[in-house]
């Protein structure tokens, strides 16, 4: 148990006192504030067209601690995951694996440390809560209750299902992050689906990890029975933009009828990831890398060269060596990291894109430049975040910041590569749009890839890590999907002033880089 708890404490310190962390923490207050809308905003957080709740205490804890349920475990997933990857990274795993702690003692401890970081997260938009009912609400009396049972039985299971998909997705999927935040975002779509079923029945109500159905139910029962009347399109969960505020009839909602078939629900939520994590046990490596027979028959024949005699050298013609050519441009730079770039990840993660690519071509244009590009760019996210952080995380920057130019050759060079991908993965609906001699939409997408490079290399120089950056594309890209205007950076929604918006993109672009050029130039001095 002492090795169990070392970890989890040494986890969560070195978790919480990242720049990540903390700027993941201001962004979820911002976001809880959110969650529970004004009576004039033009959005909704849960929707029953037609109807509208009352803002009493049950209404705003229960919406807040709902949106806290799925928004955290939808980004909360890319925050802890990674913490095995570190320690093979950092060589600590070499050190536990000569402890005696169990494989499933150490999963464990990577599953709880992880539930600890996002129960932090939770705690905040608790206390946000509890001052949105005073902000939005009035003449209605605080209930606590109201509150904990929300967080307690929709949260906390939640965040110990997500806490423990983290450490069993590295166990399984050990070949890069990428296909991890594929099967969980597929998943996650899945259970979103459980959720979002008009029917309802015992088996949905069960397998609802969130157990927001119950909640969902019992809100229609209520609409039903006081209006007589059965609703038809139910509840729509999550951010709703550019709702239009019509005729509503209110009603007030005291909360859900606990039953025994929800509580064992919920127990099943927190021993089924139990489950998970003693299961990954079994097939975790525990740090030990072996070659396979293939790699062990090159390494022998390489040793059997090596350990052969070596002929006598019979010296060698200075005069028939190259010449030294000196080049201090910035092309051989661009196309190492491109190379870099291309490089990571394996055939099967390029033929996945590949195939998203070549859908570009056929879907409509809409459907492409909205749905299909933005997360074919998110899809890049495990490279993009790497830009400017590799040579810190690989501790190279005390040879690359000490060389030539460094901020007028290497950073613009990184720049310059991660655009060029980003264009190239644009390139059929650039090829369309140039097609339908629509000009503003292909200068639209140039000006998004550069936005998302800027704000990769920006994120990862601030934060030192690529954690950041993963998690706020993430948002981005699916605030974009649901037509959220302020997080449009390609043009995929029309603005009243198509002029405006691309001056906006570009004023960002410029923050950006001169963000970016500012911070890299003061650590380069003050290495």
């Amino acid at each position: 148990m002492k090795y169990i708890y070392s970890i989890i404490k040494a986890d969560y310190q070195q978790r919480t006192r990242s720049y990540s962390f903390l700027i993941t923490l201001a962004i979820t207050m911002y976001a809880a504030y959110s969650f529970v809308p004004p009576p004039t905003a033009s959005y909704t957080t849960l929707t029953i067209v037609g109807y509208k709740g009352i803002y009493n205490s049950a209404w705003v804890g229960y919406v807040s601690g709902m949106m806290t349920a799925i928004m955290l475990s939808m980004y909360g997933f890319f925050l802890v995951n990674g913490g095995i990857k570190k320690d093979i990274d950092t060589e600590v795993g070499l050190i536990i694996a000569t402890t005696p702690i169990t494989n499933f003692g150490y999963l464990l401890s990577k599953m709880l440390s992880n539930f600890m970081v996002l129960l932090t997260i939770a705690g905040v938009t608790f206390l946000v809560s509890i001052v949105l009912f005073f902000l939005r609400t009035t003449g209605y009396p605080f209930l606590i209750s109201t509150f904990l049972i929300p967080y307690l039985l929709f949260v906390v299971p939640a965040l110990f299902f997500i806490s423990a998909l983290a450490v069993v997705a590295e166990v399984f999927l050990k070949k890069g992050a990428m296909w991890q935040y594929i099967a969980f975002i597929f998943l996650f779509g899945i259970i979103m689906s459980n959720v979002t079923n008009t029917k309802s029945s015992s088996a949905i109500i069960f397998m609802d990890s969130f157990g927001i159905k119950t909640m969902t139910g019992s809100i229609e029962n209520k609409i039903n029975k006081q209006y007589h009347t059965t609703l038809s399109k139910g509840v729509s969960m999550g951010f709703i933009f550019n709702t239009k505020h019509t005729d509503v009839k209110l009603f007030e909602w005291n909360g859900i009828t606990i039953t025994g078939l929800f509580l064992i629900s919920r127990l099943f939520w927190l021993t089924f990831p139990l489950a998970l994590v003693y299961l990954s046990s079994f097939f975790f490596h525990r740090f030990d890398f072996r070659q396979s027979p293939g790699k062990k028959i090159k390494k022998l024949k390489n040793e059997q060269i090596a350990d052969s005699p070596l002929p006598a050298l019979a010296g060698f013609n200075r005069a028939l060596l190259p010449p030294v050519v000196t080049d201090y441009g910035i092309l051989p730079f661009i196309k190492t990291e491109l190379l870099l770039l291309l490089r990571k990840g394996s055939k099967w993660t390029w033929l996945f894109l590949g195939s998203i690519w070549v859908s570009i071509f056929f879907v409509p244009l809409d459907i492409a430049h909205a749905y299909i590009l933005p997360i074919l760019w998110f899809l890049q996210v495990t490279r993009l975040s790497e830009l400017a952080t590799k040579e810190e995380t690989y501790r190279l920057h005390y040879f690359t910041y000490a060389s030539y130019k460094p901020l007028q050759r290497m950073l613009p060079a990184q720049i310059l590569a991660g655009v060029v991908l980003a264009i190239a993965l644009a390139s059929p609906l650039i090829a369309r749009y140039l097609i339908a001699s629509n000009g503003n939409a292909i200068i639209d997408i140039l000006g998004g890839a550069v936005f998302i490079v800027l704000f990769a290399v920006c994120l990862g120089i601030l934060s030192q890590g690529k954690k950041l950056y993963e998690i706020l594309l993430f948002l981005i890209t699916y605030a974009l999907i649901e037509k959220a205007p302020m997080v449009d950076y390609l043009g995929a929604i029309k603005h009243n002033s198509h002029i405006g918006y691309m001056a906006i993109v570009l004023v960002i672009n410029i923050f950006l880089l001169l963000v970016s050029l500012t911070v890299r130039q003061y650590r380069s001095r003050h290495l």
